[in-house]
């Protein structure tokens, strides 16, 4: 993981007269138009983590251009890294900055912004080489300009956005001769077109991580540039282990100078955190002048690492689109800090299923830069953001309402699609982006929020399907639920036929359940082995059979054409024959995370299974009259859910501009009070 390479300066490219004159005027003379505006400063990781520095500083390239080499880190001195804003080139080094931080996304700003040009405004101390590259929407990379500098020299290169309808970036390399020279600060200007500068207020949802909380409350209070935009930031604390009850709080309020509220309600999950955050902004703040409102309200998980600049880059972006629009920051993995969980999400119609596109999910910049990653010069629209780092303008709450009451999954990409229909287009902008605690390590598809998975992907293919009964999605519903009754994970499979009993009877409900079904169905864990995690795995029984199966490790699973003879097959025998006398006292096998593929667990009567996270196992032990109710009842309520499926759309069509509506949160906030 290199953030620069050793290398000598290459030699400028010869320059004609009339390029010569131009640039020594713009050399010499610094633009000082008032109508520019600064929307992207070049930054560098914040206590100068090299863990995260493949991000600011991209790896090697060779003479002729980018290259594919994986980066390395260790020529790179943390000494190098003088401030947020500047950093040191040694002699002979080259660095470029066309990283996911640095580099310019020229191609959004061309299609969702006014903005025609950028400005790149560069400070260097030194001798030394600058270069501007741009790629177009295939990643192959130009050489814009070039010039040579010396002493203290202030450079701008005024660049179009012309070409960059399907794609492209712009960024620029440093090289420095036998002296070396330092980078003092640079920044990406578009003019303003007249656009004044929004003002936003940051809203956080927390559940018991109060930790998390007051290090964002810090990293605001401490970030250079932040108060020119922000309003207040707003903490939903919605636990019982309270952020304001931390040691470092008292301080860290102090430190944001009266832009800090806390707003304490129960737990209504994220949808209804954040509908509170959505809420305040609408209603607005008193103040000495009157109420006032701000402009945007930027959402943020509680649970996360913020880049402070991407707060600025996506309230700048947002000011200057065409329409009003969501403008979503991608989401980091904390604890693999170059590693990107996905650079644009979809909602696949057909299927009615949430996602990356294909190829843009698990993008490790330690592995391969930005400018060694063709695919990410193209320009990606995505259909939602999630909430971990979302920007949604006031207009938009005014126009379309508030989050969905569904507590978990879904309320977000389901926002997106109701902005969508109604005019408002949903961004994924590059560049502004938080660590968060990654998904990875989490299975919540056989836990608790299984019931949620269900129940709100089907109230939103309910509300926004474009095709007859839901596409594909009550089919692939049918077969996730079977998956999980073979699999002998009873308690997931359960949660789901209750999610979908729960649509049945209609939106009316969903405000009432935000406080309590959640409490209702982990409540349920202690009625199923498989949903009991044993902390020491060693206090179960040990893995006994009586007849070792006849092939090493787990079963092939079946093809797409073997799939639904094998599916008969596995439920009849899981239905009919009697489990194993062994099996009811002891595991037939310990199974990993990564293996418990549902077709493995088929085919075995009891086991032993970890979870996701590695702190625990479950004991799941097959029961043929469980499989023979859950199968019964999923199919009737399928069925059922098949034959009501347009009277349930038209339903919950009619009642969703009420039950996302202000005064419907209002009640909702009023009949639920802290949690004690």
């Amino acid at each position: 993981m290199s953030s620069e390479r050793v290398e000598q300066a290459n030699q400028p490219e010869p320059q004609t007269t009339d390029d010569q004159e131009y640039l020594a005027k713009i050399n010499t003379e610094p633009s000082t138009a008032e109508d520019l505006r600064e929307v992207a400063r070049v930054v560098f990781p914040a206590n100068k983590d090299l863990d995260a520095l493949p991000l600011y500083i991209d790896g090697p390239i060779n003479r002729d251009g980018p290259s594919s080499a994986g980066a390395d880190t260790a020529n790179q001195h943390p000494d190098d890294i003088l401030s947020r804003r500047s950093v040191r080139i040694r002699a002979g080094r080259r660095v470029s900055f066309g990283s996911y931080f640095n580099a310019f996304p020229a191609s959004y700003w061309r299609r969702w912004t006014v903005a025609e040009s950028v400005v790149l405004r560069v400070r260097t101390t030194g001798a030394g080489s600058l270069i501007v590259y741009r790629t177009n929407a295939r990643g192959v990379a130009q050489r814009v300009e070039d010039r040579r500098v010396s002493g203290s020299t202030t450079c701008e290169f005024e660049l179009t956005l012309a070409p960059f309808g399907d794609g492209g970036w712009y960024w620029f390399d440093l090289i420095a001769d036998e002296e070396g020279m330092v980078l003092d600060a640079a920044s990406w200007l578009v003019p303003s077109h007249g656009r004044p500068v929004g003002r936003v207020t940051l809203g956080v949802t927390t559940f018991n991580r109060p930790d998390y909380c007051v290090n964002t409350i810090k990293t605001i209070a401490e970030a250079d540039g932040l108060d020119e935009v922000l309003d207040e930031l707003i903490i939903v604390d919605q636990g019982n282990k309270l952020v304001q009850d931390e040691p470092d709080f008292p301080q860290a309020e102090k430190a944001m100078r009266g832009k800090l509220r806390m707003i304490r309600q129960g737990n209504m999950g994220g949808s209804g955190g954040f509908a509170r955050n959505m809420y305040e902004v609408v209603r607005g703040r008193d103040t000495p002048n009157g109420v006032e409102k701000s402009d945007y309200v930027l959402i943020l998980d509680d649970d996360i690492l913020l880049e402070s600049e991407g707060v600025l880059r996506a309230t700048a972006f947002a000011d200057m689109c065409h329409t009003p629009s969501i403008v979503g920051g991608h989401m980091f993995d904390m604890y693999n800090k170059p590693l990107l969980n996905a650079y644009a999400e979809v909602v696949n119609p057909y299927r009615f299923l949430w996602g990356p596109i294909d190829g843009l999910g698990g993008v490790d910049f330690a592995e391969r830069g930005l400018r060694s990653r063709p695919q990410l010069h193209r320009r990606w629209d995505a259909d939602y953001n999630g909430w971990w780092m979302c920007l949604i303008p006031r207009v938009v709450l005014e126009d379309i309402g508030l989050s969905l009451p569904v507590f978990i999954k879904w309320d977000d990409s389901e926002y997106s699609l109701r902005a969508k229909a109604a005019g408002y287009p949903t961004i994924s902008l590059p560049g502004a982006a938080v660590w968060h605690v990654s998904w990875a390590d989490k299975d919540d598809a056989v836990d608790w929020q299984a019931y949620f998975h269900e129940r709100n992907r089907l109230i939103a293919a309910l509300l926004h399907s474009p095709f007859a009964k839901g596409g594909r999605m009550l089919r692939e519903s049918l077969t996730t639920d079977t998956k999980h009754v073979v699999s002998m994970q009873y308690y997931p499979a359960k949660s789901v036929l209750l999610a979908i009993q729960d649509v049945l009877d209609g939106p009316d409900g969903l405000h009432a359940m935000l406080p309590t079904r959640m409490p209702e169905i982990r409540a349920m864990k202690d009625e199923y082995s498989d949903a009991r995690v044993v902390k020491d795995p060693a206090t179960l029984p040990p893995v006994r059979r009586k007849k070792p199966p006849r092939t090493m490790g787990a079963p092939k699973s079946p093809t797409k054409a073997q799939l639904i003879p094998w599916a008969v097959r596995t439920v009849l025998k899981q239905t009919l024959r009697p489990v194993r006398d062994m099996a009811k006292e002891y595991p037939e096998a310990s199974v990993a995370h990564m293996d418990s593929h549902w077709s493995y667990l088929a085919s075995l009567d009891s086991a032993i299974v970890s979870n996701a996270d590695g702190t625990g196992a479950s004991w799941y032990r097959r029961d043929p009259a469980q499989v023979r109710e859950l199968m019964v009842e999923s199919v009737k309520l399928h069925a059922e859910l098949l034959s009501r499926w347009d009277a349930l759309s038209e339903q919950y069509r009619a009642a969703l501009p009420e039950i996302t509506s202000v005064d419907a949160w209002a009640r909702t906030f009023a009949e639920n009070g802290p949690a004690q």
